[in-house]
């Protein structure tokens, strides 16, 4: 059986339930070393996103604001909103681990590893989101990790924009979501504070997964870290370098970025 092959039905599959269920066959199968790798294979690329046929997607600005945990609809919004998220990351470490051939047998291990636990996210937000009477597709969403997706089919560019870029910016606003919670903490809450933690303590080792494959790619071709980087993500999100981030600075030195990367995005003095 071929990694590849095998990898590029479950990125084109569309319904959740059925993805993870095709996924988990193959991840099985990956770890007991039962695939084989074509490099020849030149695998399908998702044209439009997956959850198209059943999410009602508009454009991010035409998305309300997240800020009323104190009610069931404020928190399946919430629920919904970062259940979204984790979908999308799905195929984004799918799309990570089949798109880039040749490289070395620990990226491809890396970004499904990455991959599986963007399931279990996404599971553990579902079940939530359930108990709240609540569904995926009940809200609108955007498709701006779809979007990022498409811009960034280069191994470089690709490592700079969505692990280091846009997960990064997850550590940021994460514990940002979770001290509103706590300001209603009611025992619900309390169960989404429990899953959002888990998250962010595993989405620091996704970008750090990204930051080790994003230094490897610019090794490769003799490009410098951190100025790479600035460009990079300038091109892919315009303006992202030139306004000041709020950044969790803990987070972001734990996942590889530098002291002088920090202070230049934050527009800051120091770094602690």
């Amino acid at each position: 059986m071929d990694y590849f092959f095998m990898l590029e039905e479950v990125l084109l599959t569309k319904r959740p339930e059925e993805k993870i269920e095709k996924f988990n066959i193959f991840y099985e199968k990956f770890l007991n070393n039962e695939l084989k790798f074509n490099n020849e294979h030149i695998a399908c690329e998702l044209i439009e996103p997956s959850y198209e046929s059943f999410l009602d997607i508009v454009k991010p600005t035409a998305l309300p604001k997240i800020k009323n945990f104190n009610t069931d609809e404020g928190k399946k919004y919430l629920l919904h909103t970062i259940l979204h998220i984790e979908y999308s990351a799905i195929d984004l470490a799918l799309d990570a681990a089949l798109r880039f051939k040749n490289k070395p047998e620990q990226y491809y291990k890396d970004w499904l590893e990455v991959a599986d636990d963007e399931v279990r996210h996404f599971l553990m937000l579902e079940k939530l989101l359930l108990e709240l009477g609540g569904k995926y597709g009940d809200f609108p969403v955007h498709k701006n990790l779809f979007e990022a997706m498409q811009e960034t089919p280069e191994f470089l560019r690709r490592m700079a924009a969505v692990p280091r870029y846009l997960e990064a910016n997850g550590l940021d606003q994460n514990p940002k979501i979770m001290e509103k919670l706590k300001s209603n903490n009611d025992p619900f809450n309390r169960k989404i504070l429990a899953v959002l933690d888990i998250i962010l303590e595993e989405e620091v080792d996704h970008v750090t997964k990204g930051d080790v494959w994003y230094k490897y790619a610019c090794d490769q071709e003799n490009m410098p870290y951190e100025e790479t980087y600035l460009k990079v993500i300038e091109e892919v999100f315009p303006g992202s370098t030139k306004r000041k981030m709020d950044l969790n600075f803990e987070a972001r030195k734990k996942a590889g970025f530098s002291c002088d990367e920090l202070k230049f995005l934050s527009k800051k003095q120091d770094c602690n």
